[in-house]
């Protein structure tokens, strides 16, 4: 176990896996090199360029002999320094050194031959480590390459020279024949120069569009690592290498050879490729850009330090917003042509290019730029304004006085959708997902496909679900077959139904789901923003199901012990949580019901958090599978404090409609009479709810039991007044139960009844919400015990004497 973390590891070399992992497994790999002899040069060993050594070119077999004198002297160096620990003889050296210097090729072919070995045996054992060897791999390949440039017009610069001298010094027969040959073979390496430069430009800008695809990826959760610092030392030397070699080419004109003239084009061109390439947006603007709200964003110039150094003026970079189809035709358009009108107008759309020497980098800030309006453009069918994307162009202009030349260099921001209202950005979320998850690494702006596989959607929901709710808990195969069936629209149970499905953007965000008023992703991403808002924690712990369909629930509860419950994300609700829980009758085999707790939101946990909820539900009593709620849950139950205010504490309990279970302490008190609980609020109100007198046709309840929040009307004992509660009664009222009025009983003000979707419901008669009445409660009260009782009753004779009067 502890090699596999080591070999998990950004950072980690072959050896460092093959050392802790059972020799039998390399048996085949170290027959021409001793194991022990390997494992002495360590890392120096797989750090070194043997796999691109080609021995039909002259430069690099060059470079091998010299690498191979280098690993003698290593070796030397081990030895003399006691590192061998005598598992390399002395008497070894020097036979060793003869191989290198007799047939060196020999020696490469072996060194090759065992890292490609160890390679594939680690790999079968570890997979994930393929991107950190290929990785390892280009920058030892790079590295080779740029020193096989230089040696190549290290090699030209003498071919040069020995011209210069032969013009000198030969006589004019012997100076033709010696001249053309010495002209053949400089234009053979520059040329070879060239090509291999113009391969290793290629490598280089295809690593930085991979950045800037990786940087697109995180936009969705994926990992990213922004350092740009590797990047731009790799132009650096590329350009560098250009450098060299335009030198190479005017200091041969300079001695009046003859050059071709395409080649210094070709040259010129290449190297302009380079500049207009090294400017990127290394901070995105807001991909869902509100007009009239202020975003920043940041540039790039990775050749700046280079180009900019002993200028004075520094460019500006200008930023404006053009549409898809400008970019396409951006693409398409002459090395130095470029838009300076775009779609729309941005505030503060400029800034100043700027060297900062501590990092060796060049970049422009726009802090506080705004989009003013934005000039929409023509749709392609049932396209939407959430549909159309758009992008943030940089552009500046690079005047080089030392070669008297103008580079107009841009960068192109990732895609944004530009809205105008908040209700815009659920939707304009959705476009922006797609683009990031399934565009192509280089693409005509900003094509993405129609439909994709259903496998890469699910990695796409996974990250953005992790990444969001800020969980390292991800999304279960089981959470995907769900995911399928409702994108889907089908019910099978079967993972492999789905896996080679492919979903089209219409099912993802264009067509409503069965039976809803909403699509998929409006669904997917109201349970995301509730799990970030409020339930991280619990999805953290695992007690979410969450993903689950409501007929499967009743698969996975019928079984279960009376009180068994799990918490499943509303299939109807967007932004809900609901809790299932199974009801048994009488009997060990009593007949199972499975009950769906009307679905709290956002809003409501905010009120009473989840943990409190399932604490006070008395029903509740097993989290699947067969954990003690107090055992899963009491970490999240809101803890008692002490009450230094002088004020008796109030709290906000939960219970469902019809359940007889009533708070056991009452939280408030007037003069020993009990106040605080004579109401229960329906928060939310099923239609069952309402009152039967206003809604006489109200339809079924379809969650279950509805969930009662605050303090609940009791039965009252007073047929005359319903706010009397059992414990006020007998005070009030002395004489007893049997007594009756010879008057009316007094009539106090109620309240008008208010009833609407968003109003807290009273469940008691008269339907009156307490929450917005304006009667005062204490006057009430005082004006009820202060009322001349005796004076209004009229008893018999017998009942006065009984009563001891």
């Amino acid at each position: 176990m502890r090699g596999d973390h080591i070999c998990k590891m950004a950072t980690v070399s072959l050896w460092s896996c093959v050392s802790k992992m059972p020799p039998e497994h390399f048996e085949k790999v170290y027959h021409e090199f001793p194991r022990n002899m390997r494992g002495l040069l360590g890392e120096w060993l797989e750090d070194q360029p043997w796999e691109f050594i080609d021995e039909n070119d002259h430069s690099c077999t060059e470079l091998a002999g010299a690498l191979l004198q280098k690993l003698v002297e290593e070796l030397e160096r081990l030895i003399g320094s006691g590192g061998t620990d005598g598992q390399w003889p002395v008497q070894f050296m020097e036979p060793f050194k003869q191989i290198c210097l007799q047939n060196p090729m020999k020696i490469v072919e072996i060194f090759r031959n065992i890292l490609e070995g160890e390679t594939m045996v680690v790999l079968k054992q570890h997979p994930r480590l393929k991107l950190t060897f290929s990785q390892k791999q280009e920058n030892i390949q790079f590295n080779f390459h740029i020193l096989i440039l230089q040696n190549k017009i290290k090699g030209a610069s003498i071919l040069q020279q020995q011209l210069k001298r032969s013009k000198e010094n030969l006589s004019f027969l012997e100076g033709i024949q010696g001249l053309a040959h010495l002209q053949t073979q400089w234009m053979l390496l520059v040329k070879e120069a060239f090509d291999l430069l113009v391969n290793v430009q290629y490598h280089s800008i295809k690593k930085l569009n991979m950045w800037k695809r990786q940087q697109q990826m995180a936009g969705y959760g994926a990992p990213f690592d922004e350092n740009l610092i590797p990047l731009q030392e790799s132009l650096e030397t590329v350009f560098a290498i250009y450098c060299e070699l335009d030198r190479t080419v005017k200091d041969m004109i300079a001695i009046g050879e003859q050059v071709p003239p395409e080649l210094l084009e070709q040259i010129n061109e290449s190297l302009g490729n380079l500049v207009k390439s090294s400017l990127l947006v290394d901070k995105q603007p807001p991909q869902v850009l509100k007009t009239q709200t202020k975003f920043q964003a940041s540039v790039n110039f990775l050749l700046g330090f280079r180009l900019l150094g002993g200028v004075t003026k520094m460019p500006t970079v200008k930023a404006t917003i053009i549409t898809e189809r400008r970019a396409q035709e951006l693409s398409k358009a002459l090395p130095n042509e470029s838009w300076n009108d775009g779609s729309g107008d941005i505030e503060n759309g400029k800034s100043t290019l700027e060297i900062t020497p501590t990092t060796r980098t060049c970049g422009a800030v726009f802090k506080n730029m705004l989009l003013k309006k934005i000039k929409r453009c023509e749709r392609k069918g049932s396209e939407s304004v959430t549909e159309e994307k758009c992008a943030i162009l940089f552009v500046a202009e690079i005047n080089l006085n030392s070669s008297n030349v103008t580079y107009v260099i841009q960068a192109l921001s990732m895609p944004v959708v530009v809205i105008v209202h908040g209700n815009q950005d659920n939707n304009a979320k959705a476009t922006i997902l797609w683009d990031n998850a399934f565009a192509e690494v280089e693409r005509r702006p900003f094509f993405v496909e129609e439909r994709v596989p259903w496998a890469k959607m699910c990695q796409t929901l996974n990250l953005k679900f992790v990444s969001e709710v800020g969980s390292k808990q991800g999304l279960l195969k089981e959470h995907f077959v769900f995911l399928a069936q409702k994108i889907f629209n089908e019910n099978s149970l079967n993972e492999d139904d789905f896996k080679d499905r492919t979903v089209s953007w219409a099912q993802f965000n264009k067509e409503p789901l069965r039976e809803r008023n909403f699509t998929f992703w409006q669904w997917f991403d109201g349970v995301v923003d509730l799990t970030k808002r409020c339930l991280k924690n619990y999805w953290s712990d695992r007690l979410i199901t969450g993903f689950i369909s409501k007929q499967f629930v009743h698969k996975v509860l019928s079984t279960q012990p009376d009180g068994t419950f799990l918490l499943r994300f509303s299939d109807s609700e967007i932004g809900g949580i609901t809790i299932a829980y199974v009801v048994r009758g009488s009997g060990i085999d009593g007949f199972a019901q499975i009950q769906n707790i009307q679905p709290f939101t956002a809003k409501d946990l905010q009120i009473l958090s989840l943990g409190d909820r399932v604490r006070d539900l008395k029903v509740l009593k097993y989290l699947h599978k067969d954990k003690p709620k107090d055992e899963a849950f009491e970490k999240y139950y809101t803890k008692k404090t002490s009450n230094l205010s002088g004020y008796v504490p109030a709290k906000i309990t939960i219970g469902l409609d019809g359940d007889n279970d009533s708070p056991q302490s009452n939280p408030f008190s007037v003069s020993g009479f009990e106040v605080a609980d004579a109401c229960e609020v329906i928060h939310n109100p099923s239609p069952n709810a309402l009152h039967p007198s206003l809604y006489p046709h109200s339809p079924a309840n379809i969650y279950g039991p509805d969930p009662l929040i605050n303090v609940n009307v009791h039965q009252s004992p007073d047929a005359y007044n319903p706010f009397i509660t059992q414990n006020v009664y007998p005070q009030i009222n002395p004489y007893g139960p049997n007594i009756r009025f010879s008057g009316t009983p007094p009539s106090y003000p109620l309240p008008a009844a208010h009833v609407s979707p968003n109003t807290p419901i009273l469940t008691c008669e008269p339907m009156t919400d307490m929450t917005e009445t304006s009667m005062d409660e204490s006057n009430y009260l005082d004006s009820l015990l202060d009322w001349d009782w005796e004076s209004k009753l009229a008893c018999s004779d017998s009942d006065i004497s009984s009563m001891n009067l």
